[in-house]
């Protein structure tokens, strides 16, 4: 992953951020961002249902940093099965959200970077798609469209246009169809004691 995030840096290295993997200490700017872009209702999309308890697919969440470090943007990708094939078995895929910029450095090209660690980084880690429920407009540059997706459905209510998928390999979700489903690990939690 480092290699990519040095080749992202490069890249946007004359802009006033950088894309960086999330550490723990960013948690707080993280979920403080979230809040303020998406509002107190974020936690009740169906996005949220498969994000609940889980952690982020191992090197897939992202966050742009400004000149002094702060969290001004963030990205993951969540491990999930993306219903199953003809033949009955699970497809393996991500969904990728949320993604934030905080709205004082909007118009700088920070989704975009974003986006394209984001994807680079699961095609290098041999993922074979991402789903994601988002504006189409925006996410068509990127090369998601709601076509692959159009046999999945997610837990809970979603807008079917906005639920796109992009391929990393090619045909790597024909036949796909049925529940998203959350396949990542579980966040671990202190031990509870039981009373004796």
């Amino acid at each position: 992953m480092a290699a990519v995030l040095d080749s992202v840096r490069a890249f946007f290295a004359p802009t006033t951020f950088a894309i960086d993997a999330e550490n723990p200490s960013d948690v707080v700017a993280r979920e403080n961002l979230l809040d303020r872009i998406m509002g107190p209702d974020r936690r009740k999309k169906s996005s949220e249902k498969i994000r609940r308890n889980r952690v982020p697919a191992e090197g897939l969440a992202l966050v742009a940093r400004d000149r002094d470090g702060h969290v001004i943007g963030s990205v993951r990708l969540w491990n999930i099965e993306a219903g199953v094939n003809d033949a009955g078995t699970p497809i393996n895929a991500l969904l990728l959200g949320p993604l934030a910029v905080d709205s004082r450095h909007g118009g700088k090209g920070i989704g975009a970077a974003l986006m394209r660690a984001a994807i680079l980084e699961a095609k290098n880690r041999g993922h074979g798609a991402v789903l994601l429920v988002g504006d189409a407009a925006y996410y068509e540059r990127f090369g998601f469209f709601a076509e692959k997706a159009r046999h999945l459905v997610m837990p809970g209510p979603f807008e079917r246009s906005r639920f796109l998928a992009l391929e990393l390999t090619e045909g790597w979700l024909d036949g796909a169809a049925g529940m998203i489903v959350p396949s990542g690990r579980m966040l671990t939690g202190a031990p509870v004691r039981r009373a004796a």
